[in-house]
């Protein structure tokens, strides 16, 4: 286990936002969470990356509750990518991945090749060497999200999270970045709205409606048309070449 939900419940003004959820995601892999809109997907991610406290139930990274680690040392390997991350317009590029260097360092500690090290890293990963000493605000929407993908990596996760990172992208920047996020050495857990994208990138998916999980499990076993139809309220015909095949939705017009 890597990281992991157990019953978590959390509340907003006396709604419950989420219910008894329960989640493991596996080292290295990438788990895909689904659901329509409002169904709790960003609070889920919120709670995993240790931003809130819930109510009832609690996380676990390696099977120790996160309430007895520091915040400090969460920091240090779990990296949390928001839905609409903001930067400081007067930045380079190659400065805002250094912020992810903070939890690593002292007050009094000096930039070290460990942290030289980890910013080159980053920036190959996330495919922006060649833009590392752009000005922020001349970035495209997809340069942004993978600056902000290096950011985190900048840390050295073992967990990356990620909140419905392609929105607002081209195509051709939704499959770059998802096939960045695939091919990292971490374990990932990513919402997603594009399903056929879930399908083709994530190794398990966990489907949430109304802050409870409906369905959890291989793409190929979780993405049915009954699903589509009850949880999405879309018409759609499944097709795949097998049973264990990753899916593609047509959508019923």
């Amino acid at each position: 286990m890597s990281i992991a939900a157990e019953q978590l419940t959390w509340r907003i003004a006396g709604k419950t936002v989420l219910d008894a959820v329960s989640l493991e995601a596996r080292p290295g892999e990438m788990l895909g969470l689904l659901g329509p809109n409002g169904s709790g997907k960003t609070s889920l991610l919120r709670l995993l990356a240790g931003l809130k406290q819930p109510h009832s139930g609690r996380v676990m990274l390696d099977r120790e509750d996160v309430r007895a680690i520091s915040r400090r040392s969460i920091a240090q390997r779990v990296a949390f990518v928001e839905q609409h991350a903001t930067t400081n317009a007067n930045l380079k590029v190659v400065d805002v991945v250094k912020l992810g260097r903070f939890p690593h360092r002292s007050m009094f500690s000096g930039w070290s090749s460990a942290d030289e090290e980890a910013v080159e890293d980053a920036l190959a990963k996330a495919g922006m060497t060649g833009k590392r000493n752009d000005p922020w605000q001349s970035l495209s929407g997809g340069e942004k999200q993978r600056a902000h993908i290096a950011r985190a990596l900048a840390q050295t996760p073992r967990e990356l999270i990620l909140d419905e990172p392609t929105n607002h992208l081209d195509i051709q920047h939704q499959i770059g970045l998802l096939r960045l996020v695939s091919g990292l050495p971490v374990t990932s857990i990513i919402a997603l709205h594009d399903l056929n994208h879930a399908a083709m990138f994530c190794d398990r998916l966990v489907v949430l409606r109304q802050g409870r999980v409906v369905a959890s499990g291989h793409p190929a076993d979780v993405l049915t048309e009954d699903l589509l139809r009850s949880v999405f309220s879309v018409e759609a015909r499944i097709e795949r070449h097998d049973h264990s095949a990753r899916p593609h939705i047509h959508y019923v017009r």
